[in-house]
């Protein structure tokens, strides 16, 4: 997919803010007890398939419903969209609502996908 110019300029602003992880380690973090994958697509992306165990808080939707959802801010938050764009946008988002466990996985889903790992539909 092509990125306009104004939405890379957003992520590249905000990717020094967020911690960025790899497949590996998000899959390690997800076996951490308390950890939850965060799938941030959109409803549409999320009914085609979804990396497995993964809950569905979307981008447009994250911020209203994560504190009742997710009460505490130091829950590990590890939060991926399409393809490692929007989660950087969520987790900085997050962050500045006070969570201080959240990571943006590097590729989304398509790199969960294109690696193997496994996906629920």
């Amino acid at each position: 997919m092509v990125h306009n110019n104004a939405f890379l300029t957003l992520v590249k602003e905000a990717q020094p803010r967020v911690k960025e992880i790899d497949l590996q380690e998000a899959v390690e973090k997800s076996h951490q007890p308390g950890a939850v994958l965060v799938d941030v697509r959109e409803d549409h992306e999320w009914i085609h398939g979804r990396a497995a165990g993964a809950v569905h808080l979307g981008k447009g939707i994250i911020e209203r419903d994560i504190e009742a959802t997710y009460p505490d801010a130091t829950t590990p938050l590890l939060c991926y969209c399409g393809g490692g764009y929007r989660s950087v946008l969520v987790a900085d988002a997050l962050q500045k609502m006070g969570y201080t466990n959240v990571f943006s996985v590097i590729g989304g889903y398509k790199a969960w996908k294109d690696a193997g790992l496994p996906i629920e539909k």
